[in-house]
């Protein structure tokens, strides 16, 4: 028989889920450092394995937790869309890394508006409870912020053309496209936060 049966617990999920969001904040500056030229990727990997462990913990609490404030379902997807905002960023790097790439002032600029985009998220998670209002706020804030993000991506795309060298533009221009992913994947995120509203309302 299931354990709660006997002994309902009440972990921390929103708590728990919180945590993750500010993981993957410090992992989104940590690439902000990189794409300006001062940090290396080392710290956005680093990242992305605590937020794996906490979305492991997560997994757990919400496995033995007899009631949570929000749907279970709506907290382990918005933590696995919080995984593919890290993981996203992380593939990035990697892609610059293999085309051998140097960061360029769009990418900079485009992970600065990521790193703006996830701020809000993480802002949402806490209130998604307590208050609904204030979450689908921050959620919206955040789809408003990526739309910097697009109009970005374009511009630089743009301005890829006129690169003589084809490679390079090339590359370049794969490199935007993984970054406009990003911004779709926290989209996502904040979609999820409606949802989840939407849905206990």
């Amino acid at each position: 028989m299931r354990r709660h049966w006997f002994l309902p617990e009440t972990p921390d999920v929103i708590g728990t889920l919180s945590r993750q969001a500010e993981v993957t904040v410090t992992g989104l500056t940590a690439m902000v450092a990189w794409a300006c030229g001062t940090g290396t990727g080392a710290p956005v990997r680093e990242a992305e394995h605590q937020a794996d462990a906490i979305r492991r913990e997560l997994s757990g609490q919400l496995r033995v937790a007899f009631s949570t404030p929000v749907d279970q379902e709506d907290l382990f997807t918005l933590s696995e869309r919080l995984d593919m905002v890290l993981n996203t960023a992380k593939n990035v790097l990697r892609e610059a890394e293999a085309l051998e790439l140097e960061p360029d002032p769009a990418l900079a600029d485009m992970a600065a508006i990521a790193l703006d985009v996830l701020r809000e998220l993480a802002a949402a998670l806490p209130s998604l409870a307590a208050d609904p209002d204030a979450a689908t706020a921050h959620a919206d804030a955040a789809v408003a912020a990526e739309r910097g993000m697009e109009k970005r991506y374009r511009a630089a795309m743009h301005d890829s053309l006129r690169n003589t060298d084809l490679q390079t533009s090339v590359n370049r221009r794969e490199i935007y496209r993984r970054m406009l992913e990003l911004g779709e994947a926290e989209v996502r995120v904040a979609d999820r936060v409606w949802y989840a509203v939407v849905k206990e309302g």
